[in-house]
């Protein structure tokens, strides 16, 4: 059965458990501090702007790796077929 509590009831904690939590507060508002300094500082920050040209440069970039997976999957896969059919004629 469950006690009740009230203003009667009493619990034991130690002195090193109060230190813990004591410790463990600290270092959670400490680190909301730093943090909101640091978003503080973010906002003060200019804005990066990204230029036409070096959208383009990224855009073809990322355009050349793509083909360029793509040729490696072909090769790949004519690889595989050829494998295939060496085991065909195995059997």
């Amino acid at each position: 059965m469950a006690k009740e509590l009230n203003e009667n009831t009493s619990f034991k904690v130690s002195v090193q458990t109060l230190i813990g939590i004591g410790f463990g507060m600290a270092t959670i508002i400490s680190m909301w501090f730093v943090l909101q300094a640091d978003i503080a500082e973010a906002k003060e920050l200019p804005k990066t702007e990204i230029s036409k040209m070096e959208f383009d440069m990224k855009d073809i970039n990322i355009r050349n790796t793509i083909l360029e997976t793509r040729d490696d999957v072909k090769k790949l896969e004519d690889r595989m077929i050829r494998m295939e059919d060496k085991i065909d004629q195995l059997k």
